[in-house]
């Protein structure tokens, strides 16, 4: 199966990644979301028009998810931050709502900061974390509860990237890009994330596994940094099929729309030739004919 995509805004982001939809987001800038993220932005998005509104968070806006009380949770640099609903102009509270961040992880100096994240079925959120060198094991994946504990669940991560959940809730889906894998967990309440192994490896020359998310039938979709493509696979790890893109860095994907059956993808300019790849950057639409999950909220 090959699908086409659809540029849907201009480049918008230096770092575009995080996509993310919130039927509760409509408003006048419909439900989705994602981050430019060494700009320290989130972005709304109109996917209807292509109009885009930036709201600075941090010195990095890594990823966010909704709050069920309304709001959002964004992962900053170098820990969370949580944005309290600031009323009906403003639904994700990121302009007026008040921000409370939950404080550092780890010393300023440590040159590491966050990357990318997402919620368990139980509502907790998660986010990995990187070296800016790419450093070896230097990165970890953490868990912020709703009562504001913060918990390691993963430690020698290089870039921890995409994470999801089945529709059952009993797998979760994780990718640390250099293994070139996309590794599955079992899940549950008590024991959080255990059993890791390889579900499946991604090809020499395909790109390298970045965002990804789970479709309603189970199956994957993973966005291919250096590839042009996102790649769909079977809960057994087959390619099932390809979405191809007119840029190289490919960094993200979630469903969207009124059906959640529109494949919403982020991409990026870093280390891109723009006189070659002059859409890099923007957001693109793929219309691929399943539908996905709604997004896993925050509890908290």
């Amino acid at each position: 199966m090959s699908i086409d995509s659809e540029q849907i805004t201009d480049p918008v982001a230096f770092h575009g990644e995080g996509p993310v939809w919130n039927q509760d987001w409509r408003s006048d800038w419909g439900g989705l979301r994602c981050v430019d993220l060494l700009a320290g932005d989130v972005l709304a998005v109109d996917p209807a028009t292509g109009a885009v509104r930036r709201d600075h968070v941090g010195a990095v806006a890594a990823a966010l998810r909704p709050r069920r009380t309304g709001g959002t949770v964004v992962a900053l640099e170098r820990g969370f931050m949580l944005v309290d609903p600031a009323g009906p102009d403003d639904p994700t509270g990121l302009i007026s709502g008040t921000r409370r961040y939950l404080g550092d992880l780890w010393d300023a100096g440590t040159e590491v900061r966050m990357n990318e994240g997402g919620c368990d079925p139980d509502g907790r959120f998660y986010c990995g974390s990187m070296a800016y060198a790419e450093t070896t094991g230097a990165g970890s994946l953490y868990r912020l509860s709703p009562d504001g504990t913060v918990s390691v669940v993963l430690t020698d991560v290089t870039i921890s990237n995409g994470l999801a959940w089945s529709p059952d809730g009993s797998q979760a889906y994780y990718v640390d890009s250099p293994t070139s894998r996309v590794d599955v967990f079992d899940y549950d309440t008590e024991r959080g994330l255990h059993g890791r192994r390889a579900l499946l490896t991604v090809p020499d020359g395909s790109g390298v596994p970045d965002g990804l998310t789970v479709d309603a039938d189970g199956y994957l979709w993973v966005a291919l940094w250096g590839g042009g493509a996102v790649h769909r696979y079977s809960p057994a790890g087959r390619l099932d099929g390809i979405v191809a893109l007119p840029v190289p860095r490919v960094t993200a994907c979630t469903f969207g729309g009124d059906r959640l059956d529109t494949l919403y993808i982020t991409t990026s300019q870093r280390h891109t030739d723009l006189t070659r790849h002059p859409a890099a950057g923007a957001v693109f639409a793929a219309a691929v004919g399943v539908r996905g999950q709604p997004v896993l909220p925050f509890l908290g």
